[in-house]
């Protein structure tokens, strides 16, 4: 497998369609897709169901422990994450980042189209990396033990875990995922 790609989704019924149907018609088709539904009381579960078995509702309430019972259940080569109320840009988002992994990277970092923003880099206005996983593609064996905290905004920290483990790192100037940014209802609301 060379892709996995975990969605944790907290009450995303409204939203989380848009997101499985950007990984839905991908071109390359070696991932496995995996959904944490996480204290869901709406029916994301089920809408889940409809793109994936790999479907876990989970009881924690917390983005930080979905994430990392998504890891723990991914078998690919390579990781990604996606927020349930965010997409990928076009259908070869996965061919074109199978292209770009290599033997020689732990992390490759690709750019986003920051919503009421616009276009951003892999690195912010200041030369450092976003801290957000979805704009990263982060081989498996790298992670290896690194899992996230339960803090808010847990990918920050885990973010920075990462770094201080000096991965083999590659910039790529390419623009693959919406973040839907300030959503009503969001984490980062």
């Amino acid at each position: 497998m060379k892709f996995s790609i975990i969605i944790p989704a907290h009450n995303s019924a409204e939203y989380i369609r848009k997101a499985l149907d950007s990984v839905r018609v991908q071109s390359f088709k070696d991932y496995e897709l995996i959904v944490v539904c996480d204290a869901c009381t709406d029916n994301t579960k089920q809408i889940a169901q409809e793109y994936t078995d790999k479907v876990y509702p989970m009881p924690f309430h917390n983005e930080g422990k979905a994430r990392n019972y998504g890891l723990d259940h991914a078998s690919g080569e390579w990781v990604l994450w996606m927020d349930d109320d965010d997409w990928w840009l076009h259908q070869f988002v996965l061919d074109q980042l199978s292209k770009e992994v290599s033997d020689s990277i732990d992390v490759l970092a690709f750019s986003f189209i920051f919503q009421h923003w616009g276009y951003a880099k892999p690195t912010g206005n200041r030369g450092h990396h976003w801290r957000a996983v979805w704009n990263k593609c982060c081989r498996r064996s790298f992670i290896a033990n690194t899992r996230f905290g339960t803090e808010h905004l847990s990918d920050v920290n885990w973010n920075q875990r990462m770094m201080a483990k000096n991965p083999r790192l590659r910039d790529w100037d390419m623009p693959l995922y919406y973040y839907n940014y300030l959503r009503p209802g969001s984490q980062s609301w």
